[in-house]
């Protein structure tokens, strides 16, 4: 099935694909990016389960596909990224109904 994301793409995110253009701005995201995922207060693994939920979020498919399979490498299994799929819902929906206050206040204020 051909779709607009093509995994094979994914490859694109790199000095020859993206970062071909404005290397320099490429070369400060990377060293940025990479920073944070070091080891720090918390550990590369659980900075890349909260990327793969952040990655759900905004439905970016080269994220999950990358942070995926870094995961699985970094020895989680399937039940483990899969609530972070689950996690990533709870919060979405959660969003989503909390904004039903902006529908319940103007449906009290128009209340007689």
């Amino acid at each position: 099935m051909e779709t607009y994301y093509n995994p094979e793409n994914l490859a694109n995110f790199s000095g020859d694909g993206v970062g071909q253009y404005a290397t320099d701005l490429w070369d400060k995201f990377m060293n940025y990016y990479g920073s944070v995922f070091q080891d720090g207060a918390l550990t590369a693994r659980e900075k890349s389960l909260i990327a793969l939920g952040v990655a759900a979020a905004v439905q970016c498919p080269y994220c999950i596909d990358a942070y995926t399979n870094a995961l699985l490498q970094m020895g989680c299994d399937g039940d483990q990224i899969f609530e972070v799929f689950h996690v990533t819902e709870a919060i979405r929906g959660g969003a989503a109904l909390a904004h039903g206050v902006q529908a319940l206040n103007i449906i009290e204020d128009n209340e007689i």
